[in-house]
């Protein structure tokens, strides 16, 4: 994970909602982030996945159940 990720997770203390997520959400989220090129691109990414995991529901844009795990398109 790199660090600046990790800052973030700390910072804002949502590792623990983090590590709650499935780990093919996890990867997607390091790698959808790490993947842009800008930093300004790097960064919206960044502050979208803290957003999603303090909502707790929400998985890239898209209602997601925790609970099943399930994405659900509305």
């Amino acid at each position: 994970m790199p660090s600046f990720v990790r800052k973030a997770l700390e910072t804002h203390e949502l590792w623990d909602r983090y590590d709650q997520r499935p780990w093919y959400q996890r990867n997607d989220y390091l790698g959808w982030i790490c993947r842009a090129k800008r930093e300004e691109t790097k960064s919206k990414r960044l502050n979208q996945m803290l957003e999603e995991l303090r909502a707790g529901n929400v998985y890239m844009k898209t209602v997601w159940n925790p609970k099943s795990g399930s994405r659900n398109h509305d």
